[in-house]
């Protein structure tokens, strides 16, 4: 049976301003966040969602309440396997900051949880999550390293990581039958313009 995942980024934050590495620090959204996260909400009040997943980091968890409020869903199940990356001792700085301090330290020195360990932990997660709604559409609400780390995964490094752009409340879309995934869509944002 298919199942149907919008994989959502969350709403912006002061740090995504700051350009500063958010990683497990629970940094909530700002104003600018809440307006983004209302509007992809609207996004989904006409489509039918049997389930909204979400990090349970304030920024995603808020995000995702609001597509639940719209939508007339009482309950968002939270999971920290859809966190960000955890940075360690880089979470809080900029890249400038991380290069001043840390220039002859490895990122296992750091505390920061490897690319791949970050990969097959989202990958686990959302297929997980497939065979539990298969033949359903969910909404999953996570960040964007998470994210592109998937689609890396999912297209064999044709998309995510290092290619692909992800904006705050961007939606993604995938299809998952018989085992395999299948993208739809990247980084859809028509609700932030006009």
């Amino acid at each position: 049976m298919l199942t149907v995942i919008y994989l959502v980024r969350h709403g912006e934050t002061d740090w995504n301003l700051a350009r500063r590495i958010q990683g497990h620090s629970d940094v909530p959204l700002n104003q600018r966040g809440l307006s983004q996260a209302e509007k992809v909400a609207a996004r989904f009040q006409d489509v039918e969602i049997h389930a909204v997943y979400s990090s349970d980091l304030t920024r995603a968890r808020r995000t995702a309440e609001c597509i639940a409020e719209r939508i007339g869903t009482p309950t968002v199940h939270t999971l920290p396997t859809l966190r960000e990356r955890c940075y360690g001792q880089w979470e809080g700085l900029t890249y400038e900051e991380i290069r001043a301090r840390f220039e002859d330290m490895d990122e296992a020195a750091c505390g920061i949880e490897t690319f791949e360990a970050m990969q097959q932990r989202a990958s686990a997660a959302l297929t997980e999550l497939a065979i539990r709604h298969a033949g359903q559409t969910i909404v999953v609400v996570s960040h964007g390293g998470l994210i592109n780390s998937f689609l890396h995964h999912v297209t064999n490094g044709q998309q995510g990581t290092g290619i692909t752009q992800l904006d705050n409340t961007g939606i993604n879309q995938f299809l998952f039958q018989n085992g395999k995934w299948e993208v739809v869509k990247i980084n859809d944002i028509d609700h932030l313009k006009g």
